[in-house]
C-alpha cells in the first residue's frame, strides 16, 4: 500500500470518520494511524469481534469507557519521583469505578458476546487500591484523617485561626477610625489592617503591603505577630504531611502498574472496538467474506463517502475473471466504480464492515495500485500523460499477483492511436503478471480487445436514453456507447446526416427511422436542404459537393499516404482541414480524409486540447499569462 493510494481513494478519510466515534484521545489517535493489513487469520479474527460489538451495542445504547491519558500521565509522573496530586488520584477514583462498571457491563454481555465479553476478565481486581485512594483522598483534596499526624495539624491550624479571626475583630473595632475600610485584609498570606498612610505611625505592627496609590498601609499589627508565625509553622507542618502522605499513596500506585496498564489497554481495545461498531451502523455495513482465490462479490455496494448519494453497485469477478475494462459517457460513474471497488477493498482489509449487502466477498490484496485523476507534477514540470506514465511505469515493476490494479482511462492525454496501443501492451504485461485489474477507457477497439482476451471482461455504465442522463448503473457483459448517434436521433437530427455519420465511423450503412412528429418541423427539412455554406438550395439547382465535417480532436485517416492524424483546425471556405501527423501540421482537402475516432470516444467534454497541439514552452507561457500580467512575456500562437 502507498500514500498515492489512499489519498486518492480518500482511504484516510473514512479513518477520520470512523476515530471521530471513539471516546478517548489515544483510541483516536490509534485509528488514525491503522493500515490495511493481508492476514487473513487476523482479519477474521477482527471481523467476529466486531460482529459481537455490534450485537452489544443493539442491546445497550452505551458502554462505560473512561479516559485513559489522565491515568497513564500519573503513572509516568510517579516513576519520575513526583508523587501524584490530589486532584489526579480523584481521576484515578474514577477510572477504577469505570473499571469496575465495564466488567459487570461485559459480564451481562457473556451470551451476546463470548469473545470480547472475556476481555474485560483481563482487569484485575483493584478494589483494595480503590478504597484506600478513596479514603485518603476527597473531593480533589487530601482527608483531615489520611493521618493522626495531618489530623491533629489540622486541628491546631483551625484552632489558631480563630483566635487570629477574634484578635483582628478587636484590632479593627479599636483603630476603626484610622483605617481606610471597615475590615482586615489578607497581604501576602498575613492578616493585616487597612490603615491610612497619615495614620502610620498611630498603629504597632509591621507594614506588610501598601495600595497602587499609596493612599493605604496594610499593617500587621504587633500583637498579631505571634499568633501568624505560629499559624505559618503549623501550615509548613500540614505540606510536609500532606506530601509524605502522597508519596505513600503514589507507591501504592506504582505497585499496581503492570495491573493498571492492563486495565489501560482493556479499555483501550473496547474504545476502538466500539467505534467501529458504531461506524458500521451509521453505514448500514456489512461483514465481508475473504475469498482465496481472488473471486470478487460486490452486491449493492456503495462509497461510504456518498452513501445516499450512490447508485448501488454490483460487481462480480468469478476465479477466472481476471480484469473488468469499463467504458461508457463521460460523468457515468466510470471512476466512482473504481474508487468504490478499491475502497471497500483497503476498509475491508483495516478490519472494518463495508457498506454492502451481506454476502459481499473480496480478495486479501498485497498492494492496492491506483492511476486515477491527471496526477499532474509542477515541481518536476511533467505533462498529464508524463506523469501518469510514469505512475503506470512504477505499477508494473511493483504489481503481483496479490495486487489490485485501479487504472482510469489509460493511454489517454496522448495521440489517440499511439495511446490506445500503449494501452493494450500495458494491460497485456500487467494480466501476465495474474494482477487483478479495473480499468475505464474512451477506446473503441478495447472493447474488442477485452472480448478476446481471456480472463477480461466488458463492463458499461447505463445511459438512460428516454432522460439523456447516465444512471451510474455497472452492467458487466455490455459494452459501452458513446450514444452520440442515440443522442442525436432522439433530439431531432435528421436521419440522411445520421446514416452519412455513421458510414464514416463504423464504414458501413444504417438506416435511422424519421420520428412522425419531427415530419411537419420546416427546420427538420432544412438540415439537408441548406448546403455546407449556409445557401438554400432552389429547385432543380444542382447539388454541391458535400463537405466532411470533423471536428478539432477527431482521429481520421489519410489513406493516400496510410497516416493517421488528429484534426486541428478547419474546415476553410474551400474544405480544407489542418492536421496533425506525427508532430507536423499539414494541410488536407476533407476529400482526402476519413474519420477513424470521434473526439467524443477519446476524450472528456473538457479536455485541454493544447497538449496534444501546443508545444511545453506555449502551455508553460499560457499558463502564466493566464494567472496574471506578466511584463514582456507574449505569447505567440503557433501553427
Amino acid at each position: 500500500m502507498n500514500q498515492r493510494t489512499f489519498e486518492t481513494l480518500e482511504y484516510n478519510e473514512i479513518l477520520n470518520t470512523v476515530s471521530e466515534f471513539a471516546l478517548t484521545k489515544e483510541g483516536k489517535e490509534t485509528i488514525r494511524q491503522w493500515k490495511p493489513i493481508n492476514n487473513k487469520k487476523q482479519l477474521v479474527h477482527q471481523q467476529n469481534e466486531l460482529k459481537e460489538a455490534i450485537a452489544i451495542l443493539n442491546q445497550s445504547g452505551s458502554v462505560p469507557i473512561h479516559t485513559l491519558d489522565d491515568v497513564s500521565a500519573m503513572l509516568e509522573q510517579g516513576k519520575k519521583g513526583m508523587f501524584i496530586r490530589p486532584q489526579q488520584f480523584s481521576d484515578l477514583i474514577s477510572f477504577l469505578e469505570h473499571c469496575t462498571k465495564l466488567k459487570r457491563f461485559m459480564k451481562q454481555k457473556e451470551f451476546v458476546a463470548p469473545m470480547i465479553f472475556a476481555y474485560a476478565w483481563s482487569i484485575a481486581d483493584l478494589t483494595n487500591l480503590e478504597e484506600e485512594v478513596a479514603s485518603t483522598i476527597r473531593y480533589g483534596q487530601i482527608d483531615d484523617q489520611a493521618s493522626k499526624e495531618l489530623a491533629r495539624t489540622r486541628k491546631q491550624i483551625r484552632i489558631i485561626e480563630g483566635r487570629i479571626k477574634e484578635k483582628l475583630e478587636s484590632l479593627a473595632r479599636k483603630y476603626k477610625t484610622l483605617m481606610q475600610e471597615s475590615h482586615p485584609v489578607l497581604k501576602n498570606e498575613r492578616y493585616t489592617l487597612p490603615i491610612r498612610r497619615e495614620n502610620r505611625r498611630k498603629v504597632k505592627g509591621t507594614v506588610v503591603d501598601q495600595s497602587s496609590s499609596g493612599a493605604t498601609v496594610f499593617i500587621e499589627p504587633e500583637a498579631m505577630t505571634s499568633l501568624q508565625e505560629e499559624l505559618y509553622l503549623l501550615k509548613v507542618s500540614e505540606e510536609t504531611e500532606m506530601e509524605n502522605i502522597l508519596y505513600t499513596l503514589t507507591g501504592e500506585v506504582l505497585a499496581h502498574e503492570q495491573e493498571l496498564n492492563l486495565a489501560i489497554e482493556t479499555m483501550h481495545h473496547y474504545d476502538i472496538l466500539f467505534a467501529k461498531a458504531k461506524y458500521s451502523r451509521s453505514i448500514r455495513g456489512s461483514e465481508p467474506a475473504f475469498s482465496n482465490d481472488f473471486s470478487i462479490r460486490l452486491l449493492k455496494a456503495r462509497h461510504p463517502l456518498l452513501m445516499e448519494e450512490a447508485v448501488p453497485l454490483t460487481v462480480e469477478l468469478g476465479a477466472d475473471d481476471q480484469a473488468l475494462l469499463i467504458t461508457g459517457p463521460n460523468t457515468g460513474g466510470k471512476t466512482v466504480t473504481l474508487k468504490t471497488v478499491g475502497l471497500l477493498a483497503l476498509m475491508a482489509q483495516t478490519g472494518l464492515h463495508i457498506p454492502a449487502d451481506p454476502g459481499s466477498e473480496l480478495p486479501i490484496f498485497q498492494h492496492v495500485f491506483v492511476d486515477i485523476g491527471d496526477g499532474q507534477s509542477i515541481e518536476q514540470n511533467l505533462s498529464t500523460f508524463s506523469s501518469r506514465l510514469v505512475n503506470l511505469i512504477n505499477i508494473l515493476r511493483e504489481a503481483n499477483d496479490h495486487s489490485l490494479l485501479l487504472l482510469d482511462e489509460i493511454g489517454s492525454g496522448t495521440d489517440p492511436g499511439e495511446g490506445m496501443g500503449l494501452a493494450t501492451a500495458i494491460l497485456d504485461q500487467l494480466a501476465t503478471k495474474g494482477s487483478t485489474i479495473f480499468a475505464t477507457t474512451h477506446y473503441s477497439e478495447m472493447k474488442q480487445y477485452a472480448e478476446e482476451k481471456p480472463g477480461f471482461l466488458n463492463g458499461a455504465m447505463e445511459f438512460d436514453l428516454d432522460t439523456l442522463k447516465p444512471t451510474y448503473r455497472l452492467q458487466i457483459g455490455e459494452t459501452g456507447k458513446s450514444q452520440a448517434f442515440a443522442v442525436a436521433h432522439k433530439l431531432g437530427l435528421h436521419p440522411d446526416i445520421l446514416s452519412h455519420a455513421h458510414e464514416v465511423t463504423y464504414r458501413k450503412p444504417k438506416s435511422f427511422s424519421i420520428k412522425e412528429e419531427e415530419l411537419k418541423k420546416e427546420d427538420y427539412w432544412r438540415q439537408v436542404t441548406t448546403n455546407r455554406y449556409g445557401r438554400q438550395k432552389s429547385e432543380g439547382q444542382k447539388s454541391e459537393s458535400k463537405v466532411q465535417l470533423f471536428q478539432m480532436g477527431d482521429n481520421v485517416t489519410i489513406p493516400s499516404e496510410d497516416e493517421i492524424g488528429i484534426i486541428y483546425t478547419g474546415p476553410d471556405e474551400k474544405g480544407n482541414y489542418r492536421v496533425q501527423v506525427k508532430g507536423e501540421k499539414r494541410t488536407y482537402n476533407h476529400k482526402r480524409l476519413k474519420l477513424y475516432i470521434s473526439r467524443d470516444e477519446l476524450y472528456p467534454d473538457d479536455y485541454d486540447f493544447d497538449i496534444i497541439f501546443k508545444s511545453k514552452d506555449y502551455r508553460k507561457v499560457k499558463k502564466q499569462l493566464d494567472r496574471k500580467h506578466v511584463e514582456g512575456l507574449m505569447l505567440d500562437d503557433e501553427e
